[in-house]
C-alpha cells in the first residue's frame, strides 16, 4: 500500500464491537427491529478479525445493518467518504440504517473512522459526486464512469482502499466478473496483510466468501451467526450447478403444472 500518514500504531479492527440498546427502541414491531436478527431483543456483534464477512438471503437485513455500522462510522447512507452528501435524502421515506444505528452502542480502539462506505447501488452516484467536486475544486476529476462498469469498481477500489481506516462494502461483487472478483480478493489480501485497514463485507460471491483470515457470518431467520463458507447455500449451490449443470437446472426450474 502507499505509504500515508498513519492515525494510530493499532491494528485493526478498530470497530471492536456493537451492541443494541433495548432502551432506545420504541417498537419492537416496526422495521428494522422486526428483522430476525432482533428476535430476542438483544444482539451484540464482535469484530475480532481485520475483515468481517456477512452472507445472508435478499431481505435477512445485510445492507441494513451495514448502513446502521457505516451510520455509526459518520458517512452517509447513499456511501462515500467522511463528510460526502452524494445523495439527495430530503425525500427519502426509507431511513432503517440510521434508525437501526439509533439503538446501537459501539465500541472502539481506537476510534478510527476514516475510510470509505462503498454501496453498489449508489456507486454511480457517489461517482458523479466526485467528479463534480473535484472540477469544483480545480482539479481533474477521477472519471471512474467513463470505464465499463466492472472496471469502473475496480479502478475505485484500487485508488479509494489504500489508506488506514475503516472500509465497509456492500456486494461489491455485484458488476465484477469472477476474474475481475480474483482481483478483489488480492486487494483484500493487501488490505489485511498491511495491518491499518478493517473491511465490513456483505456479499453474495462465494469466490469473496472465501477471503483468508476473513471470518465468515451468516444472516438467517434464527439471527447472525459464525459459519464457514462451504456450509453456505451459496457455495453449495454453485458446487451442485458445476458438478451437473443438467440435472441441477432440471430440479431448479421444475414447476408443478397447474
Amino acid at each position: 500500500m502507499a505509504a500515508r500518514k498513519q492515525l494510530t500504531r493499532l491494528k485493526a479492527p478498530y470497530l471492536k464491537r456493537i451492541l443494541l440498546e433495548p432502551s432506545r427502541v420504541a417498537d419492537w414491531e416496526q422495521y428494522p427491529w422486526s428483522l430476525p436478527l432482533f428476535r430476542e431483543r438483544a444482539f451484540e456483534f464482535e469484530f475480532a478479525s481485520a475483515i468481517t464477512i456477512i452472507v445472508g438471503e435478499n431481505g435477512t437485513g445485510k445492507s441494513t445493518l451495514l448502513e446502521a455500522i457505516g451510520a455509526l462510522a459518520g458517512y452517509d447512507e447513499a456511501g462515500g467518504g467522511k463528510g460526502y452528501m452524494p445523495v439527495d435524502h430530503s425525500r427519502a421515506i426509507d431511513k432503517s440504517g440510521a434508525g437501526l444505528a439509533s439503538g446501537f452502542r459501539c465500541h472502539w480502539l481506537p476510534k478510527v473512522t476514516a475510510g470509505w462506505f462503498f454501496r453498489a447501488e449508489s456507486f454511480y452516484s457517489v461517482a458523479r459526486y466526485l467528479d463534480e467536486a473535484a472540477r469544483e475544486s480545480g482539479g481533474a476529476p477521477p472519471d471512474f464512469l467513463s470505464w465499463s462498469h466492472g472496471e469502473g469498481f475496480i479502478r475505485f477500489f484500487e485508488e479509494r482502499c489504500r489508506r488506514q481506516g475503516i472500509y465497509i462494502l456492500d456486494e461489491p461483487e455485484s458488476a465484477l466478473s469472477p476474474t475481475r472478483q480474483i482481483e478483489l480478493l488480492k486487494l483484500l489480501q493487501r488490505m489485511e496483510q498491511s495491518g491499518t485497514a478493517q473491511v465490513i463485507m456483505a456479499t453474495h460471491s462465494p469466490l469473496l466468501m472465501a477471503c483468508p483470515n476473513a471470518r465468515l457470518f451468516r444472516i438467517s431467520r434464527f439471527g447472525l451467526d459464525p459459519v464457514d463458507f462451504q456450509d453456505t447455500d451459496h457455495f453449495r449451490m454453485m458446487r451442485d450447478f458445476c458438478s451437473d449443470p443438467a440435472a441441477f437446472l432440471a430440479e431448479a426450474l421444475y414447476e408443478d403444472e397447474p
